[in-house]
């Protein structure tokens, strides 16, 4: 019988040549004398494995360490961040963004999913973004997942426009996912300048910015009702609220083909002129918004409102079938916000009477006084103008004085409606409860939020440098797909992140509906302690990314045969509890 001595496994790189063509196969081979002859056994073929693991494999099948710490032994090449892009592009890849944008990869589909989660980790120009992906440039990993190697600005562009081409498809899909028959959306409009000249979008118009200098486009938000963003649409900078409703409502209706909807907006949204010419008597839609101040004074007079209704609670249902025919009205009281109504009233009413004491005494000084009806007018329409006040003053202006008394009756007419909303609707009592109306129109403060978050706190839509109509219209959609991924990750980073995780139990401690929202305890205790129940420290949005930032991915080179590979820095704990809240691996 042969007898057979083994030798160590050992790794050996076969080379032929077959046809002018050279063939390079790395074997994991076995070495044994048999009868006194060396026999060679193949145990593998480690061909398709990169060159670090190979190189692994070799140093460790020859009793050496994988790694040597001294200088001599290898050299760290570049170090990028790492653990914020897998939870962002893992994150992506979870919630199926990328199948959302198109079935099949292509080109076009990784840049714009480098352009969203760029969005959301170094929010910038595209000028910017295309810096960070740059190899030369970047920023963190990102070009490398997504395997983008050289891109072009231009190129950048380009997936805009593909994007803009495929914004309805995307729509659709989002609304197939998120809405049904019968469910609750939510409708607000926003606004943001811009520095381009050229656009037709771009004008002057009500500025939510508080930048009247600046001409701006406006855009409205459509999201499910738990606030998970569906569709955007950009408009001309003057659009005014109720014109944008109305184009949303054909959006619903036509493209989502949602036969019964509930609209929720606000009370500048859903007009009673909305509601009369899109809304009422059509099959299967129906509202929630709420009065605006003339509608709600209107009932004071004919009598429908006293004080008397909230002796016990804080809301009461109403109805007027001669002003408001086929609604339900929900007349709320918060006394919290009376009180504060009360008090800006009268410290802009004791600010205005100081402004115009001085113009007063100015008409009355012995040496150069004031004169004039125009040049008192222009003074007095500075300071009336300032703290919008006009309406609370009784004014007299003659050549040589002036002098201003206070409206009490206006003054008592306008305090009667301190704290007093109306929650105006067509759902029936069978479908919502009074509460349920308040609580659902409450909810258009996740519109908000989501507003917030697009324009200043975390995606920064303004300001916007493009002059193309499209690019700014592909632009306002790639910060709603961004908002759409945050929103996901906010959702499951709840625990160490400042949000209320425990909404039942800060509704439970809530007085009612028409309170002010409580923080649930353990909120609280997040709040006091910076840390959650399960010890791990708690942080803002911004700042997890940050500190996910820190878990680096090292390119290191062996310094024995110049072999790289990737080497991640050991994550905190906090750091792999997150990856785990997100279910992604770094």
């Amino acid at each position: 019988m042969s007898e057979k001595k083994p030798r160590k496994v050992h790794v050996e790189t076969v080379t032929k040549t077959y046809k002018g063509k050279t063939y390079k196969s790395v074997l994991l081979r076995r070495t044994y004398r048999e009868d006194g002859k060396v026999q060679h056994e193949t145990v593998g073929n480690l061909s398709d494995l990169p060159d670090d693991a190979i190189e692994y494999i070799k140093r460790r099948l020859a009793g050496e360490s994988p790694l040597i710490a001294d200088s001599d032994s290898f050299r760290i090449v570049r170090s990028l961040p790492h653990g914020n892009v897998a939870a962002v592009l893992g994150t992506a890849k979870n919630i199926g963004l990328d199948r959302l944008l198109l079935s099949r990869p292509c080109r076009e589909r990784q840049l714009v999913m480098a352009m969203v989660v760029d969005r959301i980790l170094s929010p910038g120009s595209k000028l910017s973004c295309i810096k960070g992906l740059r190899a030369e440039t970047a920023q963190n990993t990102l070009a490398e997942e997504l395997r983008l190697g050289d891109v072009d600005v231009h190129e950048l562009y380009a997936a805009m426009d593909w994007l803009l081409a495929r914004q309805t498809r995307i729509e659709n899909k989002l609304a197939k996912r998120h809405l049904a028959e019968g469910t609750l959306v939510l409708f607000d409009l926003s606004s943001s300048y811009c520095y381009g000249r050229k656009s037709e979008l771009v004008n002057h118009g009500y500025s939510r910015d508080h930048r009247s200098d600046r001409a701006q486009i406006v855009y409205g938000l459509l999201c499910d009702p738990e606030g998970r963003p569906i569709s955007v649409e950009v408009l001309p900078g003057n659009t005014a609220d109720p014109k944008a409703f109305t184009r949303m409502v054909d959006r619903v209706r036509k493209r989502f083909r949602l036969k019964t909807v509930v609209f929720v907006g606000d009370r500048g949204m859903i007009t009673s002129a909305r509601i009369n010419e899109d809304l009422r008597d059509v099959a299967g839609l129906d509202w929630i918004t709420a009065l605006r101040t003339e509608g709600i004074r209107r009932l004071v007079d004919a009598g429908h409102v006293n004080r008397s209704l909230f002796d016990e609670c804080d809301l009461a249902e109403i109805t007027d079938e001669d002003l408001f025919p086929g609604e339900r009205l929900v007349v709320c009281r918060n006394p919290i916000l009376a009180d504060e109504r009360a008090r800006k009233r009268e410290v802009l009413l004791a600010a205005t009477e100081e402004k115009l004491e001085v113009i007063v005494r100015a008409t009355q000084r012995q040496k150069n006084p004031l004169s004039g009806e125009k040049e008192i007018g222009l003074r007095v329409g500075k300071v009336i103008g300032r703290y919008k006040m006009e309406k609370h003053f009784e004014l007299t202006i003659t050549t040589h004085s002036f002098t201003y008394t206070r409206r009490t009756d206006n003054i008592a007419t306008e305090a009667a409606l301190d704290g007093l909303y109306v929650v105006r609707s067509s759902v029936p009592s069978t479908q919502m409860t009074s509460e349920q109306l308040v609580e659902t129109y409450k909810s258009l403060a996740t519109v908000e939020r989501a507003f917030r978050s697009m324009k200043t706190v975390d995606l920064h839509v303004r300001p916007i440098y493009h002059w193309n109509d499209d690019r700014i219209r592909a632009h306002v959609f790639l910060c709603m797909l961004a908002y759409y991924v945050e929103w996901h990750m906010r959702e499951r980073l709840q625990e160490v992140l400042y949000e209320d995780a425990d909404h039942e139990s800060a509704q439970v401690s809530r007085a009612s509906i028409v309170a002010p929202p409580v923080r649930s305890a353990s909120a609280q205790e997040k709040d006091a302690t910076g840390r959650n129940a399960a010890g791990h420290p708690v942080q803002s949005f911004q700042d997890l990314l940050m500190d996910l930032a820190t878990l680096s991915r090292h390119r290191i080179a062996l310094t024995s045969s110049g072999t790289e590979f990737p080497q991640l820095t050991e994550s905190t704990p906090l750091q792999r509890h997150v990856l785990d809240l997100l279910e992604v691996a770094a």
